[in-house]
Order: C-alpha cells, then structure tokens, then sequence
C-alpha cells in the first residue's frame, strides 16, 4: 500500500440536505458542521497528513440568499476565534485562499489574517481554508500576473504558470473527499486537482467523522496511481 496522502482536499458538501432531512433551517446544518472540520482537522493531522483543503465558500456561493450568506459569515467568524487557540497548540498553519471579495466583512477578513498571523511559525499540517474561492479565477489572476511580468509567451512553462498562483508552495492535491455522494468538482482548486484521487462517501457532511476520513485514506492509499504511465512489468507482461 502507498503511503498517507501528503495533500487532502475536502469539499464539505450536504449541510443543507442534513437539516432539511430534520425539518430544522439550513442555517442548522451549517452550525452542526463546525464539529465535523474539527474532527477531520485532528484526524488528518494525527494521520501524518501535511497539507488539508477546506472548501468552505465557494464564488458561486454568493448567489445564495443574502440571509444565508450573512449567517456563514457570522458562523465563520466564530469559529475562527473559537478554535484559534487549539490550531495553534496543534501546531497548524493556517491560510485562506481566496478571502477578496469587499463584501467579505472587514471584521472577519481581520479575523483571517489574525489568524494566519497567529500560526504563521507553526511546522505541523498546513490548514488551508478556500472561502471565497474559485479555481477559474485563480487561473485567470495567474495568467495576468505572468502578463503583468513581462513574461515571453516561449518562456511560459507548467512550473512558471504555477509559481504565479496563489500559494505557490502548496503541493498538488493528492486526494478529494467530496461528502453526500455528490460527484463534481464545483470549481475548487482546478489546477491542484489534476491529478488527484477522488472518494466520494455517501455522508452528509455533518455526519462525517474520524472514522470516515480514515477510511477515504485507506481507499487511496489502495490505488495504483499511475499518472498517465503503464504498471512496471513482471516477466514481461503488465501487472
């Protein structure tokens, strides 16, 4: 079996659906998620897991109503204080991809770069949370930045597209978990993803757990990843 995945991505998708299956507001099934990105954080974290992704906003997830929308925001911001301290006691590096719409509130965005402030010197699992994000734009806003450079259009190579990324030093995604059986990518982190692995487990997000998680590790790692190659041979034929 192949070892842990160095970069897990998660699309935390079924809030709504776990409240609705409850009769109780959507709003509910946001607050019940808070204790899932808890339980996956330390999961991923105990498992040797260096890199993990959050989708937790989406660009697209401003159009939803404006009662929704302020509600994460406030949902959101409690939890970043909440949990501040435990993130930087575990040793986790946190930063947020995307975060650059002005409707964002200036008390959260400060709450984000508090944040990344608070756990910038940590070496443990870097936390990455994509909240206002999109993966289309991430490309577009790299290929401005290669035209803003001066960049010749001979010179542009794979590597020197990926450098004008946001967070170039993350590595591309290993694994996706995407929760509540649903099976798209839903514009997240397109060019980290190219090659990844994808689960995804039937659970609502709210009803995800440690045990879940681990066992989308033992999926993977169960995988022949052969990136377009063929298997090694024995005895001549593929294996």
């Amino acid at each position: 079996m192949r070892a842990v995945p160095r970069h897990v991505a998660c699309v935390m998708d079924g809030n709504g659906r776990w409240a609705q299956r409850r009769s109780l507001p959507r709003t509910a099934g946001h607050r019940a998620a808070e204790a899932t990105v808890i339980d996956i954080i330390e999961a991923a974290r105990s498992a040797g897991v260096g890199w993990l992704s959050l989708y937790a906003f989406s660009t697209e997830n401003w159009n939803r109503p404006g009662s929704e929308v302020d509600y994460l925001m406030r949902l959101v911001r409690r939890v970043v204080r909440k949990h501040a301290p435990l993130l930087l006691a575990r040793g986790v590096r946190c930063r947020f991809l995307g975060a650059a719409d002005p409707r964002i509130p200036r008390e959260l965005s400060r709450d984000f770069d508090d944040l990344t402030t608070l756990t910038g010197d940590n070496r443990g699992m870097t936390l990455t949370v994509a909240f206002d994000h999109g993966g289309r734009r991430d490309i577009v806003e790299a290929a401005r930045s290669l035209i803003r450079s001066g960049t010749p259009v001979d010179e542009v190579t794979e590597q020197l597209f990926a450098e004008h990324l946001p967070f170039p030093d993350t590595p591309d995604v290993d694994l996706v978990i995407r929760t509540s059986g649903e099976q798209r990518i839903s514009n997240f982190m397109l060019w980290k993803v190219a090659y990844a692995e994808w689960v995804f487990p039937e659970q609502l997000w709210p009803d995800f757990r440690a045990a879940d998680f681990l066992a989308c590790l033992h999926t993977y790692r169960c995988r022949d990843r052969r990136f377009g190659g063929l298997p090694p041979e024995t005895n001549g034929e593929p294996r």
